[in-house]
């Protein structure tokens, strides 16, 4: 197979602790006669073999520790809202801002508490060119299984999201022994409300209901869109009390909205049902409790949340 011709792969010029400017990259770094050449095809199979961006990374920091000791990899993309680090920030760095065929793949730095050579600075940019093809796959995978996850409406998470942030939270929090909650509501009488004005009326209040779940809920928490008219909000490290304060505050919330969908003021309230996770719960009974503790506020009047037993 022939060699892949890197024309217009390139780091951006950025300035290192010493205050130089980095070289841009050029065809000469997949010379496979140049010192480190073989190392570098052999590092490119190798990173190709994952879609996982934090394994990716995590591998190319030691395949390069070998020729360029390093305390710290740090990586962010800041329009893929993606970041990872390993090891210990130090002082003396060097700053890589990472494209490919002119599309911008994020900022790479690499650290330690001495200062790297010349040598070192150009074994550094040699390897990166492995890294850029694998990198952009990692990137464009994660953003396929983010949009595969996300509601197309309201633009939360959807259920396979909620399923996987589900599994994943209940795992942490029995490893650690860390208390998690969980808010199940539903819009009241919704479907009279889509027969009364519409479908996309119905559609209006779902994003209005979603804007103020999330400018009330905290960072840490996770809102997902269940379906229909139900969303679930996660917890972590919340105990029961907390989740009865959020809960209360999105009601009160949602009760106060005055929405104008299609020239029409509509009023909207929701019924909450609230659940902590017991020691040793699973997904499927967790969500269970809380959905009956939603039935028990619809069955109770509406527009008010109910304690799962």
């Amino acid at each position: 197979m022939a060699n892949p011709q890197f024309n217009n792969v390139r780091t951006l010029p950025l300035r290192t602790d010493a205050g130089r400017l980095m070289p841009l990259f050029n065809d000469q770094h997949m010379d496979a006669h140049k010192p480190g050449g073989g190392q570098l095809l052999y590092l490119s199979s190798q990173l190709q073999t994952s879609l996982d961006l934090d394994e990716i990374l995590n591998q190319f920091s030691d395949e390069v520790k070998p020729f360029v000791a390093h305390d710290y990899l740090g990586y962010s993309n800041d329009e893929k809202s993606c970041a990872f680090s390993t090891g210990k920030n130090a002082r003396h760095r060097l700053n890589y801002q990472l494209t490919l065929q002119d599309g911008q793949l994020g900022k790479l730095v690499l650290s330690r508490k001495c200062k790297f050579t010349e040598k070192e600075t150009g074994e550094v940019e040699h390897l990166i060119s492995a890294l850029l093809y694998p990198l952009r796959n990692a990137l464009m995978y994660r953003e396929a299984i983010h949009a595969a996850q996300k509601d197309a409406l309201t633009g939360v998470g959807n259920r396979a999201a909620l399923n996987e942030a589900l599994a994943r939270e209940i795992e942490v929090a029995q490893r650690h022994k860390r208390t998690l909650g969980m808010i199940i509501l539903d819009i009241d009488h919704f479907k009279k409300i889509n027969d009364t004005y519409g479908h996309s009326t119905g559609d209006c209040l779902l994003k209005a209901l979603t804007r103020t779940a999330e400018k009330t809920i905290r960072m840490s928490d996770q809102l997902f869109r269940y379906g229909g008219e139900e969303f679930v909000v996660l917890l972590p490290e919340t105990g029961l009390k907390g989740v009865k304060n959020l809960a209360e505050r999105i009601r009160r919330n949602i009760e106060a909205l005055n929405c104008v969908c299609n020239g029409k003021h509509i009023k909207m309230t929701a019924s909450f049902g609230i659940a902590t996770l017991n020691i040793d719960e699973n997904e499927e009974s967790f969500f269970i409790r809380a959905d009956k503790a939603l039935y028990k506020a619809k069955d109770g009047g509406r527009n008010c949340a109910r304690v799962a037993d």
